[in-house]
């Protein structure tokens, strides 16, 4: 943790520091016709630059220079300087969320969106979806002979004997454990946490790990370490291709995204709500679907704006056929509590 923080302090002195020695020299002129662009780093990253960030700045006729931020709290340190380095910031959901409600983002004119195309759970005053990811039920072939349906049945120890893993993360670990215990999707939210932990706790003596990171439970059900797993979709569709003896379902997933967001004060504003927008736009988003595995677009007009392969859609998170069988994270509701949410559930896994 301290090797990371110290990290993520060096990253942003360089990028503040180098935006300020650009902004003295008179070739500086170069910063005024890009747009600084920071989100999570690794594989996903590189997915969606090729997919929405480089088509959408190649459209608008803008250079783009690429940062990685750490969280959300080292986006509120730039706005309090009053002279954030990006411009453009990709988030999770409930950090769009809890960030506009602290006001650390510039609004955004959503009116130039079909409202129809983008729920309007995906987007605030000043934030818009980008692109869904998925958390799946996923389980080895050749240890559960019969394919479970739903989280009832990844609960059930009986009749799907086996190692479990679930995500040591509260958000999206409360919501399947209420889908578990025989909440109705559309009446998943508000959260019930007291209900949900309670549910958590009946399954512990079946649950070999909580894991922390991505890569660890692509690693875990792939060597055979558990037996079924709470995962996301992006992390098990090469699982399964590299042909491991591993399945999974969309029934009951959950649908989050990540979205963009202008820090108030960022320099090249006006440029960075124009990427925004355009990488919202229909022909753009369709890119997701081509170019980032087992994510999806948030624009249900993506789906009209070129054809698709009936194996390309079935791999779609957010296809017609998929979002139907998930539901929809309110990110909202996690900004709103989910401090209180993850203490609970910590406190619940560590007993």
């Amino acid at each position: 943790m301290i090797d990371k923080a110290k990290d993520s302090m060096r990253r942003r002195l360089t990028t503040t520091i180098g935006v300020g020695f650009l902004a003295a020299i008179p070739g500086a002129a170069m910063a005024q016709d890009s747009v600084t662009v920071a989100g999570y780093g690794g594989a996903m990253r590189k997915g969606f630059d090729a997919a929405l960030v480089n088509p959408s700045a190649q459209k608008n006729g803008v250079k783009i220079r690429s940062e990685t931020h750490s969280d959300l709290p080292s986006i509120r340190v730039q706005v309090q300087s009053g002279s954030p380095a990006w411009d453009l910031v990709h988030l999770g959901g409930d950090e769009c969320a809890r960030g506009e409600s602290e006001g650390l983002f510039e609004p955004l004119d959503l009116s130039k969106i079909d409202s129809a195309a983008i729920p309007d759970a995906a987007r605030g005053k000043s934030w818009v979806a980008t692109n869904y990811y998925s958390v799946v039920m996923a389980w080895r072939t050749d240890k559960v002979k019969q394919a479970p349906k739903s989280w009832v049945d990844f609960w059930d120890a009986k009749a799907f004997p086996g190692r479990r893993a679930i995500a040591g993360l509260a958000q999206e670990t409360l919501e399947v454990a209420l889908l578990a215990d025989g909440v109705p999707k559309d009446k998943l939210y508000p959260l019930d946490v007291d209900r949900a932990i309670a549910a958590i706790k009946r399954l512990k003596p079946q649950i070999g790990v909580f894991w922390t990171t991505g890569a660890q439970s692509m690693q875990l059900i792939k060597d055979g370490e558990v037996d079924l797993i709470e995962i996301y979709g992006s992390r098990v569709s090469p699982v399964v291709e590299d042909g491991s003896g591993v399945q999974f379902t969309y029934d009951q997933g959950l649908l989050g995204y990540g979205c963009i967001a202008v820090p108030k004060g960022a320099k090249n504003a006006a440029k960075a709500k124009e990427l925004a927008l355009t990488m919202v736009s229909p022909e753009i988003q369709a890119n997701i679907i081509e170019k980032m595995d087992n994510y999806g677009p948030v624009n249900t007009k993506a789906y009209e704006a070129r054809q698709f392969t009936p194996e390309q859609l079935a791999k779609t998170n957010s296809s017609p056929q998929n979002a139907a069988k998930q539901v929809l994270i309110e990110a909202a509701w996690w900004a709103k509590n989910g401090d209180k949410a993850e203490e609970a559930f910590k406190s619940a896994i560590l007993q």
